[in-house]
């Protein structure tokens, strides 16, 4: 059984250690030539109130993923331990 990119978009990241909810998968980072995901990429949380922008961004490796849902991706791996900085756009573009 498969599933399309655009449906995995649509689902909410949850850490099983402690509830957490992470976000919406954003994008998927995949080997080549093999075509297998070797991680999953999720925008970290909004800064202050949403207005300022976001912190952090989670790459959660694809071997923390525990099961996939209609509505939920579930993982097993502490938060802290995928999180990668936000890049930052380039001079003269906002």
């Amino acid at each position: 059984m498969g599933i399309k990119f655009t449906n995995l978009q649509c689902k909410e990241v949850i850490c099983i250690a402690d509830g957490r909810r992470l976000g919406f998968i954003e994008d998927v980072e995949v080997e080549m030539p093999e075509g297998k995901i070797c991680s999953i990429l999720v925008p970290g949380p909004c800064k202050y109130m949403g207005i300022v922008g976001r912190r952090d961004n989670y790459c959660i490796p694809w071997k923390s993923v525990c099961k996939i849902g209609p509505d939920i991706v579930l993982v097993d791996i502490r938060p802290e331990d995928c999180r990668v900085p936000r890049p930052r756009p380039a001079a003269g573009h906002r």
